[in-house]
């Protein structure tokens, strides 16, 4: 990685564990702080990723692994909540660089797109639609909701992607690092469980 590419990096990592940005306005902020000129050559998501491993074992190493596991306990209710809808986690909460400005990303695979909706307006949850970026770059219509962390104190941001049933497919093609890049409920649990023998 060259000089400007690695201090956009190193930034932006700083951006995403201290003010909860996602990767993308990470770096688009970065270059602007570090007053780089707005056509410079940007890191990839994995460069930023390994940053961001590095300053959390720097600085929040002892905060860092009790957010996380609180985060993942949020993203374990919302997935039993919406189990019907074959839920998997992804995002720094699955790969565990989550902290708790993280938000959790949990992607739904519909037979009917409408189907989640009804079952959070059945549950009376405020939720907001919304189009955030999907997992190909692709536009996607989330449901997000504010939710308690009893762990955490504060309400996370949880965002319900709605994908069609077909998408499921594609959605465990391993990423560049080779990972499988979301997990399922009984996925999740695993890892959770390895988590809390390792801890």
């Amino acid at each position: 990685m060259d000089t400007s590419k690695q201090e956009i990096a190193a930034t932006a990592a700083r951006l995403v564990v201290e003010e909860g940005l996602e990767y993308g306005p990470a770096k688009r902020r970065a270059v602007r702080d570090l007053g780089l000129p707005a056509r410079t050559a940007l890191p990839n998501n994995d460069e930023i990723e390994a940053e961001v491993r590095d300053y959390i074992q720097l600085y929040c190493a002892d905060t860092q692994p009790q957010e996380l596991h609180a985060l993942r306990l949020l993203a374990l209710e919302w997935m039993e909540r919406m189990a019907q809808f074959r839920p998997h986690v992804g995002g720094a909460v699955w790969h565990g660089t989550a902290t708790r400005l993280s938000d959790i990303y949990i992607q739904l695979f519909c037979d009917d797109s409408k189907s989640a909706e009804i079952a959070l307006i059945d549950h009376h949850v405020d939720y907001e639609p919304r189009m955030v970026t999907g997992f190909h770059g692709e536009q996607v219509e989330a449901l997000s909701v504010h939710a308690a962390s009893r762990a955490l104190g504060e309400e996370i941001g949880v965002h319900l992607l709605v994908y069609d049933l077909d998408d499921l497919r594609g959605a465990l093609k391993p990423d560049t690092q080779g990972r499988v890049p979301r997990g399922n409920l009984a996925a999740l649990r695993r890892l959770m469980e390895k988590e809390k023998d390792n801890g």
